[in-house]
């Protein structure tokens, strides 16, 4: 069984980072193709436009681009709702939520964040990684 494993926004605008440290440990969770939502894709943009300052199609190109390396999963009501329930059972953001629930939707067994607590699990299968965390040695490392 091959393991699944979900990108939140950070990651995909850490590959882009000046410092290097960082930008090698997210390319290299980009690379393995993770599973990633619209809204990430969408909070990329996002940010490269409005904090990053990129002219719109240098930000739409690095968005097809990550369209094309990442698996991508589509909000749906169910993942809202599902994400409703979290937020309440974990009290997250809804943003966080949102991610968490469409992770578990997609069979994810690993959410790669800076956002959310290193090993927090949700559901009692969803661990969340902080590939940039204080002494952390990995960047990427599929279970399964």
């Amino acid at each position: 069984m091959t393991a699944r494993f979900f990108a939140d926004t950070n990651i995909a605008v850490y590959s882009l980072d000046e410092n290097l440290d960082k930008r090698r440990r997210a390319f290299e969770i980009i690379r393995h193709r993770p599973v990633i939502s619209v809204q990430v894709v969408n909070e990329f943009l996002s940010v490269l436009l409005s904090k990053r300052r990129l002219d719109r199609p240098t930000a739409n190109r690095l968005g097809q681009i990550l369209l094309r390396r990442c698996e991508v999963v589509s909000m749906t009501a169910e993942i809202t709702l599902k994400a409703m329930q979290l937020g309440e059972r974990y009290q997250i953001s809804h943003w966080d939520a949102l991610i968490v629930a469409a992770a578990l939707s997609a069979s994810c067994d690993t959410l790669y964040s800076e956002d959310m607590q290193d090993g927090l699990i949700f559901e009692e299968r969803l661990t969340v990684v902080n590939p940039f965390a204080a002494g952390q040695r990995r960047g990427f490392h599929p279970r399964g």
